[in-house]
């Protein structure tokens, strides 16, 4: 899978210069929080009772490790790995019971049915659209029959370049919108089959979107 570096390190260096700030509004006024959100809150426990005791989770795009640990939280052998190092620094303070290294989705070396689930969540919007199909195919062979993949991300039709976020920090990354079918058509071709989606609003062009699929 052959990422253009500059591309990767650009990505990599924008959210090493947010992640302060990021785990700032995360403490201070809970953004990023499952627990404060019922329906996504809902969308996490349903996979972790669908992936609890098939094996290992992994977080890909972990950020501070605030989910990683949820997932922890409830019985589940979950880690985590992000591309940014400053995002991992801050994981490893906040969550020192979990497992976090520093990884991009397209660096993973990971073994043939390995693990019992995979969580993409808001973590694969900055893939090129040409290298997300790829991606869920390397999940998809990394889970154990059975296992289960829960793809959280921007519903939309566009990509939006994004040259600030998080209190104005200087960033350079695209965020890739998808609409849910878009995703569920790309993991089905990875080899999944579907479990569930949920978008929000239920009859919204934008918002959150989230598709759970599974290993058979």
């Amino acid at each position: 899978m052959n990422v253009p570096p500059g591309d990767l390190d650009a990505v990599r260096e924008s959210y090493d210069r947010v992640a302060d700030n990021y785990v700032d509004l995360l403490q201070t006024q809970g953004m990023g929080d499952v627990r404060t959100h019922p329906w996504l809150k809902g969308c996490v426990d349903a996979f972790a009772t669908q992936v609890r005791g098939l094996g290992p989770v992994l977080d890909v795009g972990c950020g501070p490790g605030q989910v990683t640990a949820y997932l922890r939280d409830l019985g589940v052998e979950a880690s985590g790995v992000d591309l940014s190092p400053r995002m991992v620094e801050h994981a490893r303070r906040l969550h020192p019971d979990c497992s976090f290294a520093v990884a991009a989705a397209t660096e993973l070396d990971l073994e043939p049915e390995s693990l019992g689930g995979i969580l993409g969540w808001w973590s694969l919007f900055n893939l090129p659209r040409e290298l997300l199909p790829s991606v869920l195919t390397s999940f998809h062979d990394a889970l154990v029959p059975g296992g289960e993949v829960l793809v959280a991300t921007h519903v939309g039709d566009d990509d939006v370049p994004r040259t600030e976020a998080y209190g104005g920090v200087p960033v350079s990354w695209t965020t890739h919108r998808w609409q849910p079918d878009q995703l569920a058509t790309l993991l089905e071709q990875a080899g999944f089959t579907l479990v569930a989606e949920l978008r929000l609003p239920a009859d919204g062009q934008q918002g959150p979107g989230v598709v759970l699929a599974g290993r058979r």
